[in-house]
């Protein structure tokens, strides 16, 4: 006899390849469309726009929880706002670190 918790964990599995799959994504969208608002995009390439949006979905997660807003389960468009801000922080932060690299001097 197999027991019910042996057979959740293929669905399991798949379910956590879906939301790994759906945060590069979401991600990805996120870091380019901040890339976009913080006017990087010419220096970022699509990799580059993942990583942003899926640390700035970290970041503004971690952020939110600070505040004692609950951000587990909110749904797919407040996972979005979340790292699309979270994204924009990130991008605005690199860039008081970093100055104004690429841009030309007169």
């Amino acid at each position: 006899m197999i027991r019910s918790s042996d057979q959740r964990r293929p669905q399991e599995a798949v379910m956590l390849g879906i939301g790994i799959i759906a945060w590069i994504i979401i991600g990805g969208l996120a870091g380019w469309i901040a890339s976009k608002i913080m006017k990087t995009d010419a220096q970022q390439g699509i990799i580059l726009n993942i990583v942003v949006g899926v640390i700035g979905g970290l970041l503004g997660g971690w952020l939110l929880t600070l505040f004692g807003v609950d951000v587990e389960g909110a749904g797919w468009i407040f996972s979005f706002i979340t790292c699309l801000a979270g994204a924009c922080i990130l991008l605005f932060l690199v860039k008081l670190v970093t100055g104004r690299r690429g841009h030309t001097r007169v």
